[in-house]
């Protein structure tokens, strides 16, 4: 019979401290290069909580464990686990580090030279982290005898069947995204849009009208209008997201009006004063609103990335502007005024590819959702071929080229996300059905408040 110490079992446990005679820097070098982290697990790692590297060890696994991890001068601690408790779910690298979060994915210590496996490597059976790509099914053919009817139905009804329009493409983008061999929904009802959007129009008439007969008063109404978008904002993304559902569970959005202000206002002036140097900081604190106020369910995401992530991207951008800023100025300089256009156009399509991927790279990478993580890779250079391929094929189609257009940019973006699960998605649980107005999307699409994180 197994005696009480034979089943005890060890944890090991990090808290980012280094050992005495090793420096912090190469310690993070050490740790980042051994379980393959990127920058932000990283630093999530040594941000000072206790985090459990490994569980369900023998005394000897755990001495080993502790001794290997030692040698790169990262200090550990073993703490006793109850023979009762059950097993730990057990995470492949560069996953979301929580306080019962583990590292390996084996029961021996890590060898210093060895990897370990890939997140798409894992098997899910044991509660492992697996990677699931996202994937976009529908096509151009296929998209089109939706956009043009919805086109012409729209003119027929002078405006009326917009809302319905709306609707279609919206389920059918939706209907064709997949995760994990699973279409998400798009559930808004065509009355609830129209009636929203009803009123929208309604105050915009309203506007325009006071503009031509009383300006005074359109200016008094252009002011007082100023407090209702930060409104605007939080009931256009809630709308959005209730009625966005996954495997029958619906999103949510639960961000507040002084966040709202925050972003929109309060912000943004604050950088206007400091000569844009808070540009960075504004960023992030535009997906901070936007990521820790989205639901799945009952369950939160949440942005992982430091201001340091957001100041390095800018950094670099600023560099490439400067490094093609400085050549095509010499090329001009020199009489090759022809050349120096050349290469500031190539600079501007250069900076163009690195924003539109890396600012989504950016957030998505960031974000979780409990112990499930999110990443894409969307290269710059083939962003750039894609937007301006798609422009000029609408453009000498007449726009009849839209829906291809449309897809093949879904299609790429799907195909360049993944979504690290950690175990399975089928543990969330709904959150209560909640209605809400339209009236908030309807009112930001007349004005032209747009709110997006990318």
């Amino acid at each position: 019979m197994t005696s009480e110490n034979e089943r005890t079992t060890y944890q090991i446990i990090f808290d980012g401290r280094p050992l005495p005679e090793f420096d912090i820097d190469a310690v993070k070098t050490g740790v980042q290069s051994l379980f393959q982290l990127s920058d932000t697990r990283a630093a999530h790692l040594f941000s000072g909580a206790p985090k459990i590297l490994k569980s369900g060890l023998t005394h000897q696994q755990a001495l080993d464990y502790q001794q290997r991890l030692a040698t790169i001068g990262a200090f550990t601690e073993l703490a006793a686990t109850p023979p009762a408790e059950p097993d730990p779910v057990s995470l492949a690298d560069d996953s979301p580090f929580e306080a019962s979060t583990e590292y390996s994915t084996t029961a021996e210590p890590p060898a210093m030279t060895a990897q370990e496996p890939p997140v798409s490597e894992v098997n899910d059976d044991s509660g492992d982290i697996r990677q699931a790509g996202f994937q976009f099914t529908g096509s151009g053919r296929e998209y089109f005898g939706i956009w043009i009817v919805n086109i012409l139905l729209t003119i027929v009804t002078l405006g009326i069947y917009s809302a319905w329009a709306t609707v279609r493409n919206n389920q059918y983008f939706y209907g064709n995204t997949q995760l994990d061999d699973s279409s998400f929904q798009y559930l808004a009802k065509p009355l609830t849009i129209l009636k929203g959007r009803l009123i929208a129009l309604a105050v915009l008439v309203v506007f325009v009208a006071l503009s031509e007969l009383y300006v005074e008063a359109a200016i008094i109404l252009a002011i007082a209008f100023i407090p209702l978008t930060p409104w605007i904002m939080v009931k256009s993304l809630r709308f959005r997201a209730v009625n966005s559902a996954y495997r029958n569970v619906r999103f949510d959005f639960q961000g507040s009006y002084g966040q709202a202000l925050m972003v929109s206002f309060v912000w943004p002036l604050l950088n206007v004063f400091t000569l844009m140097l808070l540009t960075p900081l504004v960023m992030k604190r535009t997906h901070e609103f936007i990521a820790n106020g989205s639901r799945y369910g009952t369950s939160e995401f949440a942005l992982d990335a430091s201001i340091g992530d957001y100041y390095r991207f800018f950094g670099k951008a600023v560099l490439i502007a400067a490094a093609f800023g400085v050549v095509s100025y010499l090329a001009t300089r020199s009489g090759s005024a022809g050349l120096g256009m050349a290469i500031g156009l190539i600079g501007y399509l250069a900076l163009l590819g690195y924003f539109i991927a890396g600012i989504a790279n950016l957030f998505f990478s960031s974000v979780q959702l409990a112990d499930h993580g999110f990443d894409s890779e969307l290269q710059p250079v083939q962003m750039v071929w894609i937007y301006l391929s798609n422009s000029f094929l609408v453009a000498i189609t007449l726009g009849l080229y839209t829906p291809w257009a449309k897809c093949r940019m879904a299609r790429y973006r799907a195909s360049r996300t993944s979504m690290l699960i950690a175990g399975d998605l089928q543990r969330f649980t709904a959150a209560e059905e909640t209605r809400t107005s339209a009236l908030g999307q309807e009112l930001g699409d007349a004005f032209d408040v747009d709110f997006a994180a990318i």
